[in-house]
């Protein structure tokens, strides 16, 4: 496998699939540390290195572009990468969610605001907030992906019978406007976000939760070349 058979599992490959923009990126990033020991980014490997329950972190299992279905009916939670990591404290269900200037989708009572009277979207934004433990009201001034893909984690924890699941940004490039609505959105779990970090916010559905930024520039030629 190679970063070109990430592009057909795209929702929409044609506007996804290019260099700087973050599915392309991903693919890149992923392929290229296959050869590494870990088989993580170097980038990703030091981070998670920073904190002891995740240092010296290995990837068992990586999923591009893989759904976890949620309640209410319409699109599964597509995660950009579900990873299985295998650490000194046991297997972690993560998922990463890639960035290259791109935003977490909309507000969620923007999102909310477009459903019809049939609409499911109130059903699985109840089930969203249960599974985080966050207030309706609070939810809705944050970004759909940050409610969904941390869910994805958690639900593939519980599914697989995990003690831990992680929520990690791959931030590419300038990702300023999307950092500050991370960190706006880790507020409601009482933590201060930090780039470069993973950092631990509870317990949540019985599963130990965790978040995590990391921020790399884009990929040049060479390591494009040597991934694919």
């Amino acid at each position: 496998m190679g970063p070109s058979d990430w592009r057909r599992l795209l929702a929409n490959p044609a506007t996804q699939w290019r260099q700087t923009k973050s599915a392309f990126e991903a693919a890149v990033a992923w392929e290229a540390a296959r050869s590494k020991v870990r088989g993580l980014p170097p980038a990703v490997a030091n981070v998670l290195d920073t904190e002891p329950v995740f240092r010296e972190a290995s990837l068992l299992l990586g999923i591009p572009e893989h759904q976890v279905e949620l309640v209410g009916g319409g699109h599964a939670s597509q995660t950009d990468f579900w990873a299985l990591l295998a650490t000194g404290t046991g297997v972690v269900s993560v998922a990463v969610e890639a960035k290259a200037g791109e935003p977490f989708d909309k507000l969620v009572r923007e999102w909310l605001a477009e459903s019809s009277d049939r609409s499911g979207k109130p059903k699985r934004l109840d089930q969203l907030c249960a599974i985080l433990e966050i207030a309706r009201d609070d939810a809705l001034e944050v970004r759909y992906q940050l409610l969904h893909r941390p869910v994805a984690a958690i639900l593939e924890a519980i599914r697989f019978q995990l003690p831990r699941a992680l929520f990690l940004v791959h931030a590419f490039g300038d990702n300023a406007a999307s950092f500050a609505d991370y960190r706006r959105w880790a507020q409601f779990f009482g933590v201060r976000a930090e780039p470069d970090q993973v950092q631990y916010v509870g317990v949540r559905s019985g599963i130990e939760f965790w978040i995590g930024w990391v921020g790399v520039p884009p990929a040049d030629d060479a390591t494009v070349r040597a991934a694919v």
